[in-house]
């Protein structure tokens, strides 16, 4: 009697070896370290190593490594200081071509790594993460509205058969229309007056033209800074999303600032670039009827603009625009059937596919452009030694193709070098258009110092807790409370491994933890309940073998009843919670499952090879 077949005691095995294998990465720290990441068309190499080590021994910093890691390349330090000095010089050696970042690196053995197993992600009130501080390009966000005023208002004025000369956008004024016949102002500023509601119009006489200056009324324009910044929060929540980052943090800071911390980040370049670019697609007519060659010499025909494309060769685009990345929906990286290559399929909005429609019909045969545009912040050094950032757009043509018919909602662009740069770029897309260009303004990393007594006291409360425990049920219940123990010490060790699986790593806060202390109690909870009902059949006569059958398998019930309640609870936590509740649901809902095994099946194992298939007198309970 009280015997489990072999394949539950090897479960049992199996499952507790399991256990310490992935909690076991947690026990070696991370070193502080400097990540750098090279821009498309740089390559790592011994070059670049060479470069930072000199840098590092020009400014007398001592590293542990420097060595190139897969697509990265990572230079460890042996304290935080050194962490930031080297930064510093790094950053000042690779000025452009380059992303360098902060990060802490696992030293986690590398057969350890190969298995899968890592190290648990601890939020910034305890290990601590990337902090970035953005400011949001206010003007850029005026711009880019004037510029889509500029193709609606002259939509509105052939819609209602207005002749003009010119409609642009014209700095400081905003959208100026030229008008051919002054006696068309009144019905020119009518028209726009009633059709755009946001924007102020006045009639004014430029010498021999008259102009109607339509400009962002002052209430239009706070509605649009308002809502760029909201729209910039929305895509940088998504965009965290992509990354798979758990609990960031991504809120509005003074009117043009929003506050980004990533905890338990690995990739901080990868994060940085994703971020802080600008990303988004133009689509334009490729000019074939003027020469480019007088564009190269100065004279850039008017309505053209002069691009060149990834291999730098020139070419010129018509300066009207067919679409922007605004009406793109959805984004997916892929190969292109016929040459295999690496492509991104495009769908746009209802709008966009109708002016993508409309502008296409008539242009089969010709050539369209696909401009990629990014807004990047480079670190540069003045004359004086001072540092600081400074805003750089590049625009260059990635794929330049045939109209064979006419295009709709759906699409896809090719002639991007590699199938990483097109998962980035659907990434970028996907996630949505920036409402105006970010730039970070300041990067740092939270270590562990910061939250060092939160750390003191999430750890001194389990430890306290666990050991008040410890010593309670195996003075009140003798071997069957040390049983009750050696579950309870897996339970935590199946928690951090559960914690730090590949695919979940859960960030850990301090909520957390709380989740983790209350675990314990309600883990041995379930102990107490099997023991006092063996006590219970021992009292009303029953045979040890026959009470221990009974204790377990009636308290079974009990057990289940409180622990799914509990769980249900933690699972609404989590769905309606953000940041730190979700945290406390996390290992409060892994605690629950792994105590049911620990303190039911686990308990059970030992119980039954110690009094197991005997014959005995008494129970030490």
């Amino acid at each position: 009697m009280n015997q489990y077949p072999v394949w539950k005691y090897l479960l049992v095995v199996a499952v507790l070896v399991a256990g310490c294998l992935f909690a076991s990465p947690n026990l070696y720290e991370e070193d502080p370290a400097v990540q750098v990441s090279a821009n498309r068309g740089v390559e790592l190499g011994e070059a670049v190593v060479k470069r930072i080590e000199n840098a590092l021994e020009a400014q007398q910093i001592e590293a542990k490594s420097v060595a190139v890691d897969g697509d990265r390349l990572m230079v460890r330090f042996a304290s935080s200081a050194d962490q930031l000095r080297g930064n510093e010089a790094i950053a000042t050696e690779l000025e452009r071509g380059f992303v360098v970042a902060l990060n802490l690196a696992p030293t986690t053995p590398d057969w350890l790594s190969k298995l899968g197993a890592l190290p648990m992600y601890l939020g910034l009130d305890l290990r601590g993460g990337v902090h970035f501080l953005m400011q949001v390009d206010m003007d850029a966000a005026v711009s880019k509205a004037e510029e889509r005023y500029v193709g609606d208002i002259r939509t509105q004025l052939r819609e209602q058969k207005l002749r003009y000369r010119a409609v642009v956008r014209r700095s400081g004024d905003g959208v100026v229309v030229t008008l051919r016949d002054p006696s068309d102002a009144e019905a020119v500023h009518n028209v726009i007056r009633t059709q755009n509601s946001d924007l102020s119009v006045k009639i004014v006489n430029a010498g021999a033209d008259t102009e109607v200056v339509a400009s962002l009324s002052e209430q239009g324009e706070r509605a649009l800074k308002d809502f760029a910044l909201q729209q910039n929060i929305t895509t940088l929540r998504n965009r965290v999303n992509e990354l798979g980052v758990a609990e960031p943090v991504i809120q509005q800071q003074g009117a043009d600032r929003i506050v980004v911390q990533l905890p338990g980040v690995q990739d901080t370049a990868k994060a940085k670039v994703i971020l802080g670019a600008t990303a988004t697609l133009d689509f334009r007519m490729v000019d074939d009827e003027h020469n480019v060659g007088e564009a190269l010499a100065g004279r850039t025909p008017i309505g053209a603009r002069l691009y060149y494309e990834r291999d730098g060769r020139p070419i010129l685009l018509k300066r009207q625009l067919i679409i922007s990345g605004d009406y793109i929906t959805d984004a997916a990286s892929g190969l292109e059937q016929q040459s295999n290559s690496p492509a991104v399929f495009i769908t746009l909005d209802g709008r966009g596919s109708r002016i993508m429609s409309e502008q296409t019909r008539d242009k089969i045969g010709k050539r369209m452009a696909v401009v990629f545009i990014e807004h990047k912040q480079e670190r540069v050094t003045a004359p004086d030694g001072t540092k600081s950032w400074k805003k750089r757009i590049t625009e260059e043509v990635i794929n330049v193709a045939v109209i064979r018919d006419k295009l709709g909602k759906r699409f896809q662009i090719s002639g991007l070098d590699s199938t990483g740069e097109a998962r980035d770029l659907a990434l970028l897309l996907r996630a949505g258009a920036l409402a105006a260009p970010i730039t970070i303004i300041e990067e740092r990393t939270v270590g562990p110092s910061l939250g060092q007594e939160n750390i003191d006291k999430g750890t001194s409360s389990v430890k306290i807790g666990f050991l008040l425990v410890l010593i309670f049920m195996v003075i009140y219940y003798r071997l069957f409370g040390l049983v009750a123990d050696l579950a309870l010490a897996f339970n935590l060790v199946l928690i951090v491994a559960v914690l730090s699986l590949p695919g979940i790593q859960a960030t850990l806060t301090l909520p957390g933890i709380a989740g983790i202390v209350l675990t314990v109690g309600m883990a041995v909870d379930a102990n107490v309940l099997i023991f006092e009902r063996i006590r219970e059949e021992l009292r009303n006569g029953n045979s040890p073998q026959a009470s221990i059958h009974a204790g377990y398998q009636k308290a079974f019930s009990t057990i289940a009843d409180a622990n799914v309640t509990t769980l249900i609870a933690a699972v609404v936590l989590y769905g309606f919670g953000t940041g730190p509740i979700k945290g406390f649901a996390v290992t409060l809902s892994i605690g629950i499952i792994t105590s049911m095994f620990t303190a039911i099946m686990g308990t059970r194992a030992v119980i039954n090879l110690i009094y197991g298939g005997r014959r005995i007198e008494k129970l030490m309970i």
